[in-house]
């Protein structure tokens, strides 16, 4: 496990305020002195950074790319990858039960830790710093992902996908719903019964749950032969 002073040296920012970010890493489950408010405004912030990152390198990009771009980037499944990068499932602190159930490698957790993180930056320090760690988290993102992939959500992806092989389109339900009335998050499964294949996707809303199950559906299909035999 990392030291708080190891972390800020692979993050590569210091913390004037070290409570800053230990409540940043701090579940709900642990204590009242928690990471949802500096979430609230990390997102924020990363909205806002990704917006101006996106702005400068798709100069050409008309409005409507440029929103479905941004969703690319700042969903679950993005902010669950750079988490991971940032070795974050060693540093949360969960309670007991969630430590045991997995919290610390729940995608939703963690990507909540994110936003949390970047959040207590803004708060230490500013915009400009805050401003200078997203760019250094996204920007290599952004240069990796093909434009191609982002102008279209995934479910239309993933049904564009299989009606081009004259399969149907996929099936969606809702697996399981966890947490209180107003702060859900929904597990749903994307099943395409052609090629006998299922994935999961979890997200703070129905939709974004089918978008990220979608996702990973669609990842799976692509990289199968060319000329896939599907069940019929």
């Amino acid at each position: 496990m990392l030291t708080l002073d190891a972390f800020q040296d692979h993050l590569g920012y210091r913390f004037r305020q070290q409570d800053l970010l230990v409540r940043a890493l701090t579940h709900r489950s642990y204590g009242s002195d928690h990471n949802e408010r500096l979430e609230f405004l990390g997102d924020a912030v990363l909205n806002l950074v990704v917006s101006d990152l996106l702005f400068t390198h798709l100069s050409e990009a008309p409005e409507g790319d440029l929103t479905r771009v941004r969703a690319h980037l700042v969903r679950q499944d993005m902010l669950h990858r750079i988490a991971l990068t940032l070795r974050l499932p060693e540093m949360l602190r969960l309670s007991e039960g969630e430590a045991r159930g997995g919290g610390a490698q729940r995608p939703s957790i963690l990507a909540d830790a994110v936003e949390a993180l970047l959040g207590a930056v803004y708060r230490d320090a500013g915009f400009e710093a805050a401003h200078t760690l997203v760019w250094a988290l996204f920007e290599p993102l952004v240069r990796e992902t093909a434009s191609q992939t982002w102008a279209k959500d995934a479910k239309t992806q993933l049904q564009e996908w299989l009606q081009a092989r004259r399969q149907p389109v996929p099936d969606y339900r809702i697996d399981t719903i966890h947490g209180r009335a107003h702060d859900q998050t929904f597990v749903v499964i994307c099943r395409v019964e052609a090629f006998d294949f299922e994935a999961s996707g979890e997200g703070r809303s129905r939709r974004a749950a089918e978008q990220e199950a979608a996702h990973r559906v669609l990842e799976h299909l692509q990289q199968l032969p060319r000329t896939p035999h599907a069940r019929h």
